[in-house]
């Protein structure tokens, strides 16, 4: 693993109140093994040993942030390069946590490129906002025409469990996704707390917790969409709302509701389902979930 440190441009060195974290990774296919060719880093951003719980085909990565917490300045940015015909799966260890506001905006930066013939998953865990927290969030995809993607966020608004709501604060998100040049996916929010864009019934109607899984690939047949349908609507069991949609190459499923476990079912049922489809492969659930 190398540093980026020796390389990096003295305004993205780390003030004495802000980190300014990059990590780079880089998988590549030898020969049917899928191998993390790159994985440099500054700051607070790494991942440990690639993992092959499924066989060599598949790499798994887990990025830690050994802070454990966002502050207000900090800048976090990812990318992953998924070479030609290799598959990548990545995820966290535990739940990102965005802290209060201490006058300053904190930043994530995520670009995925997949290439010919590859695949990635991009399946962290959830992000909880603290009440009160200011928070810019984007997010690039960008596939090759047969390349495939599964992605998933989980956010939740102010620590519930805590006895916190979200009634200040503000979370500004952009996601895009592209496949062969065109644009899939362009979704924009900016969500801020006890507005409308909160409580609304065209927003997220009141929910402290929100999911949205998206699937690229080959389109879902009519009978696996219902079942997602079903499924969802069941692991969420009247404690919120479920809902999936096709559309050409790309598969919605969403959930509202104020459980982020529930959301966790929800989306990980979706996900079982959805991968034998999109990545040709049974789902394996990864080890960290369970910890």
């Amino acid at each position: 693993m190398k540093s980026l440190a020796a390389e990096t441009p003295a305004d993205l060195m780390p003030s004495r109140k802000h980190w300014k974290a990059r990590l780079a990774l880089g998988f590549a296919d030898d020969a049917g093994t899928t191998r993390l060719v790159e994985r440099a880093h500054h700051g607070p951003l790494l991942v440990q040993k690639p993992l092959y719980p499924e066989g060599p085909q598949i790499c798994h990565t887990i990025v830690v942030h050994p802070p454990g917490g966002v502050v207000g300045g900090d800048e976090l940015a990812i990318t992953a390069n998924v070479g030609a015909n290799a598959n990548a799966f990545i995820t966290t260890p535990g739940a990102a946590k965005w802290y209060r506001a201490n006058g300053y905006v904190a930043h994530q930066d995520i670009q995925l490129d997949i290439q010919a013939g590859a695949s990635l998953e991009w399946l962290p865990q959830e992000t909880i906002f603290f009440n009160a927290a200011q928070v810019q969030l984007d997010q690039s995809v960008i596939l090759a025409s047969d390349a495939r993607y599964i992605g998933w966020e989980i956010l939740c608004f102010g620590r519930t469990a805590s006895g916190e709501s979200f009634d200040a604060g503000k979370i500004v998100q952009r996601t895009s996704i592209r496949r062969g040049g065109k644009l899939l996916w362009y979704e924009q929010g900016d969500m801020r707390g006890a507005s409308a864009s909160m409580t609304s019934p065209l927003g997220l109607r009141d929910s402290t917790v929100c999911a949205t899984l998206l699937a690229v690939g080959d389109a879902v047949p009519a009978a696996l969409l219902q079942q997602i349908r079903e499924c969802t609507a069941s692991a969420a069991a009247g404690a919120g709302w479920t809902g999936a949609t096709q559309m050409k190459q790309l598969c919605v499923v969403r959930f509202l509701g104020h459980s982020s476990e529930i959301a966790k079912q929800v989306m990980t049922q979706a996900w079982q389902l959805l991968r034998p489809a999109i990545v040709g492969r049974a789902a394996v659930t990864p080890r960290i979930w369970h910890t």
